[in-house]
């Protein structure tokens, strides 16, 4: 069932779980968010905006036909579209950083220029390890470039098989029940292309992940008590 946070004439965001692929590719799974959002639309042409991970929850935005798509496209490509991101990351993240280092465009294929600012949020040091909640707002948008540029800063995103360290994951998800990507889409704004105003959409931390947080924050507490 679909998590609508907005629905105007042109445009659908949708509030993605974790675990939900929004494409179906190599994977074999029976359902995908584009699915799910041709079936709420009685449409066979879909059009998503950007993508997020299977891991990552949050907002995704879909355009209803393809002049709007058209119109948010060049929104994304001229990097007008500001996206915020929640992640959960290894050790103490304690300064504001701006990250310009290439990644990959994908599996094997050449590396590109990519940029990300980061903010802190909250450092947590609980048992087994201090971790920190850091904002991240992506200047472009490349493969796994958030989850790629932790990695660089050495601050992996807990959860993430792919560029963090299994030994941690399996510890904070055995103590605090964080089984998933910690990584959360948690605002998407820019420019309605019907009216010109400017929209924002928001989400919510997601209750697994937020019961996690509050769980790190109880031993914290416990530690310095």
């Amino acid at each position: 069932m679909l998590n609508i946070l907005l629905e105007t004439p042109n445009l659908l965001a949708i509030d993605k779980p974790s675990g939900l692929l929004v494409h179906r590719g190599m994977a074999a799974d029976k359902v995908t968010l584009v699915d799910l959002v041709a079936d709420y639309l009685q449409s066979k042409t879909t059009y998503p905006m950007h993508r997020l991970d299977r891991g990552t929850s949050g907002v995704i935005l879909f355009a209803k036909d393809s002049e709007t798509a058209r119109v948010l496209q060049t929104q994304f490509t001229e990097h007008t579209i500001q996206r915020t991101y929640i992640a959960l990351v290894r050790g103490a993240f304690t300064e504001s950083k701006v990250l310009d280092h290439p990644v990959p465009k994908g599996e094997g294929k050449e590396r590109v220029p990519a940029t990300t600012s980061f903010e802190p949020i909250e450092v947590l040091p609980a048992t087994p390890r201090t971790l920190s909640l850091v904002q991240a707002q992506p200047k472009t948008g490349r493969f796994h470039q958030i989850r790629r540029h932790l990695k660089h800063l050495n601050h992996p995103i807990i959860g993430d098989a792919n560029y963090g360290k299994g030994a941690l994951n399996r510890e904070i998800a055995s103590a605090y029940g964080i089984e998933r990507l910690a990584l959360h889409a948690a605002e998407l704004v820019f420019q309605d292309p019907a009216s010109g105003s400017e929209i924002k959409v928001l989400s919510p931390i997601p209750l697994d992940l937020a019961q996690g947080i509050e769980r790190l924050r109880a031993s914290t507490t416990d530690n310095a008590s």
